[in-house]
């Protein structure tokens, strides 16, 4: 049996879609920056969540967003254990060993480039 998801969930999936859409081409985040950018810097295994139900909407971009060191997690999430690496690829990231190649150089920080 599915469980459901409350409101609350639902408002913070939206929340973390909002900021992954964000994202440049060419650059990437973590679970764990879109977390403390919204507010709560203990739910990145949440935005996590959140990316591998976004594999349904074409107008987020799920691949841009990794864990803290690059690697590729969510990778089996797509529709092919590829795909992930395919669209970081495309968008000119190097990827190694399911790792984004210099992530320090493409990181994208919400916090910093989202700052008024």
């Amino acid at each position: 049996m599915a469980k459901a998801i409350s409101q609350k969930n639902k408002d913070f999936f939206q929340n973390v879609y909002d900021v992954a859409r964000l994202i440049p081409i060419g650059r990437a985040t973590s679970y764990g920056a879109i977390a403390k950018y919204l507010g709560s810097p203990r739910s990145s295994r949440m935005v996590g969540w959140a990316m591998n139900a976004a594999h349904n909407h074409k107008d987020i971009p799920a691949h841009r967003v990794v864990n803290r060191n690059g690697l590729l997690t969510g990778k089996m999430h797509f529709s092919n254990p590829h795909e992930m690496q395919q669209l970081l690829e495309k968008e000119g990231i190097v990827v190694k060993n399911d790792t984004i190649q210099n992530f320090q150089k493409i990181y994208w920080d919400p916090a910093i480039e989202l700052a008024f």
